[in-house]
């Protein structure tokens, strides 16, 4: 069976109603919306975090709820919205952590590996409350791929909410091309909820569009950024340009 995550017709209390999704391995996926509209508790189901009133998430083919802790550990990784892990240790072992799942003798050149690729080599021996804001992001997404680390790279479905909310603009620019780089070879899945809707234009390969618990736009960014449907949706008055180096549409906003 194709590998894929999906939830059929999910509703959960009044926050999302009947939504239906197939995530495949090999893409990155921007779940957009304005505030409120169910994007954070979409990807709690997804992850299996919360379980749904009605409906259903399975990964390839199994519900969610019928994964071992462990297994699932294996499977998924999450990178929350300002999550802050119960400790204080130095950066190497707050990434370390995410290898838990796999128990081994000797981790470090995953962990050397997964430093070097999202630029926390330069943190190293520093504590985790002494970094700044979109340093302790960087090493919770280090972590995250530590969890689903196989064989040299990162294989499976990766979720983050949020994940550029405190980065720079180079930090934003080389984790979306890190993470497009890394689904690039068909063996990971990135679902990340994005405010940006630029951001989302340039790098997501399908953005997915909530509205008060609704799924009611997706596909890919020309499709989906359109201004009528932002204007309804989010009740801005914007204007959708083209990105001077590319055909991807760009939001601006009217002054």
């Amino acid at each position: 069976m194709p590998s894929s995550l999906r939830a059929s017709g999910v509703s959960y209390s009044s926050a999302l109603r009947d939504i239906s999704l197939t995530l495949a391995p090999g893409e990155l996926v921007a779940l957009i919306g304005p505030n409120g509209a169910g994007k954070s508790t979409l990807l709690r189901l997804l992850t299996g975090y919360l379980s749904p009133d009605s409906g259903q998430c399975t990964l390839n083919g199994i519900a969610l709820d019928a994964w071992t802790p462990q297994a699932l550990s294996r499977q998924r990784a999450v990178m929350r919205q300002q999550s802050l892990p119960g400790f204080d240790w130095p950066v190497e072992a707050a990434i370390a952590m995410g290898r838990a799942p796999w128990p081994s003798s000797d981790d470090r050149d995953a962990v050397e590996q997964i430093m070097a690729l999202t630029g926390c080599s330069q943190l190293r021996g520093r504590n985790f409350s002494a970094l700044s804001g979109g340093e302790q992001q960087r090493v919770q997404l280090a972590r995250a791929l530590a969890q689903l680390w196989r064989d040299g790279k990162p294989r499976g479905w990766l979720f983050l909410d949020e994940p550029t909310s405190a980065l720079d603009l180079y930090h934003q620019q080389h984790l979306l091309r890190l993470l497009k780089q890394l689904t690039a070879d068909g063996e990971l899945h990135v679902c990340a909820v994005l405010h940006d809707l630029n951001l989302a234009a340039l790098w997501a390969d399908r953005l997915v569009l909530l509205h008060q618990g609704m799924l009611v736009a997706e596909g890919r960014a020309s499709q989906v950024l359109q201004a009528d449907l932002l204007r309804r949706y989010y009740g801005a008055d914007v204007h959708i340009g083209t990105h001077p180096h590319s055909p991807t549409p760009q939001v601006f906003l009217s002054p």
